[in-house]
């Protein structure tokens, strides 16, 4: 069976935001949806030996904002969550891609950085407490699979 795949391009860019070689205003909400998209196809590609998708974004995240000087407080982990679990149910609805463009071109939904107001509302999204640790929706479910 076919599966999920990145491309150099891909690669060259996960290298360098672990690298923290991205500049910040180049690290948009597309890049988060690439960059959750590379670690899935990881995670999905080479199976349990490996940290999890959500392992690595998390900290390549906080090293990334440990390298801007912002520290820990902006990051979010529902947010990260959440993007995770819907990248990996387009993932897993829809014929393989074999790079994040592909993949967001086949998607361009996920490019909508309010996506997640139709499953949470601003109250429980934006709560502290959402920053802190996981939330479950309070709207509707994001699928899982």
């Amino acid at each position: 069976m076919p599966e999920h795949s990145v491309s150099t391009a891909d690669l060259g860019f996960q290298r360098a935001f672990e690298a923290c070689e991205i500049e910040a205003d180049a690290f948009d909400h597309r890049a988060h949806v690439r960059l959750a998209y590379i670690y899935l196809c990881e995670e999905m590609n080479e199976g349990s030996e490996n940290l999890s998708a959500y392992d690595q974004m998390k900290h390549a995240l906080l090293t990334y904002l440990n390298h801007l000087g912002i520290g820990p407080a902006k990051y979010h982990e529902t947010i990260t969550r959440a993007w995770l679990q819907a990248v990996r149910h387009f993932m897993s609805t829809d014929p393989v891609c074999d790079s994040a463009d592909a993949f967001i071109q086949a998607h361009p939904k996920l490019l909508d950085t309010r996506i997640m107001l139709s499953h949470y509302s601003e109250d429980a999204l934006f709560s502290d407490t959402a920053r802190a640790q996981f939330v479950e929706p309070d709207i509707e479910p994001i699928p899982r699979h």
